[in-house]
């Protein structure tokens, strides 16, 4: 895929949510980065809200540092496999679950109701983000990031009523406030109170938050880069931890692929009325390393990272160095979907239905 500096289209970069593993979305950013695709919008939830927050809100020759600040990752793939490897990302998950994560979030309910070190008054959870607050101001300019150039929004759901919530630069001042809103995993952290709406993660509704960006016809022809962090698709498991992992994935990811469906048939019946936008959107899935551990969302060690960072990286530019027909943005009106083939060699067109698949037809 061909990305040109002077371009007459968009580019719109969504990030999905996953916790630890984000440190893929850092590296598929690098990746755009040395490419030169410069993002006009970016939108993000949880991690992903954190991630879209570090890189619009730093300048562009510092954001790849400032990323790697926060995910710290190692600066060489550990040599471990197999089993030393498994037990090393289960050691590390465990020692996260116990003891918190140093600038992110720490113990509180996980050790007994009486344990609240930070005296938060938010709502009981296993874990207090408090430090969170303070460690994105370290890495993020905030009146940068408000500034607007490019537009950020961080998305949320409303705990009370279960509504989708947006805020955007230009529209809402966002501070550490709204980034500990939309990474607030019901019961781990704490859903956190704005403006009188009680806040959790945003991908308990929505975790890959492509709404902000398809609900309204773009002007202009957009490439939409959505980087998400759980598969669709995975082996059959065969282990308590690898039922877990899968479990994992496909409460997430299926909201994905339920929201592409839609949105595709949405632009499908706009381009059939005669509304002539086209937007590519090109969905990067974090497959998982076959070494993930069940507890990979709480694995933030150096070495986890840097494997994460590696195939973030090595995916993103696989993706865009394939071309597919009318690149970068598809000739026809409406949402053309792409993937990366297994062999990361191609991509390919998906269109996924809104209709349960018949169980009867598929063993025919």
């Amino acid at each position: 895929m061909h990305v040109d500096d002077h371009r007459d289209y968009d580019v719109a970069l969504v990030l999905g949510g996953g916790s630890a593993l984000g440190s893929y979305q850092a590296g598929a950013y690098q990746a755009l980065h040395e490419l030169g695709v410069a993002p006009d919008q970016v939108v993000g939830a949880s991690t992903g809200a954190i991630n879209g927050a570090i890189i619009c809100g730093n300048p562009p020759e510092s954001r790849i540092a400032q990323l790697r600040a926060w995910w710290t990752p190692a600066p060489a793939r550990s040599g471990s496999s197999g089993m030393f490897d498994e037990a090393r990302r289960t050691g590390a998950a465990l020692r996260t679950f116990v003891s918190g994560r140093p600038g992110l979030f720490a113990p509180r309910y996980v050790l007994g109701p009486m344990w609240n070190p930070f005296g938060n008054d938010e709502p009981a959870s296993l874990y207090d983000t408090t430090p969170l607050r303070f460690s994105l101001e370290s890495v993020i300019d905030f009146d940068r990031l408000n500034r607007g150039a490019p537009r950020f929004s961080a998305t949320a759901v409303d705990v009370e009523t279960g509504e989708d919530i947006i805020f955007t630069t230009g529209n809402d001042r966002i501070a550490p406030e709204h980034l500990r809103a939309s990474s607030a995993l019901l019961p781990a952290f704490p859903p956190v109170e704005i403006d009188g709406r009680l806040l959790a993660d945003a991908g308990l509704s929505a975790n890959l938050p492509l709404d902000p960006v398809l609900q309204s016809p773009p002007e202009r022809p957009l490439l939409c880069i959505a980087v998400d962090l759980l598969p669709l698709r995975g082996p059959r498991p065969q282990t308590l931890g690898e039922t877990v992992t899968r479990m994992q994935d496909l409460l997430f990811a299926r909201q994905s692929s339920r929201a592409i469906a839609a949105w595709q048939a949405i632009y499908g019946e706009r381009a059939r009325g005669g509304a002539g936008a086209r937007v590519t959107l090109l969905h990067i899935a974090y497959a998982g390393d076959t070494r993930e551990v069940s507890g990979k969302a709480f694995d933030f060690s150096p070495e986890s990272a840097a494997v994460r960072w590696e195939a973030g990286y090595r995916d993103m530019r696989d993706a865009l160095a394939a071309r597919p027909p009318g690149e970068p943005v598809a000739p026809t009106a409406g949402l053309s979907v792409f993937t990366l083939s297994t062999d990361a060699r191609d991509l390919d067109e998906v269109h996924w239905p809104l209709a349960p698949m018949n169980a009867s037809a598929n063993a025919a």
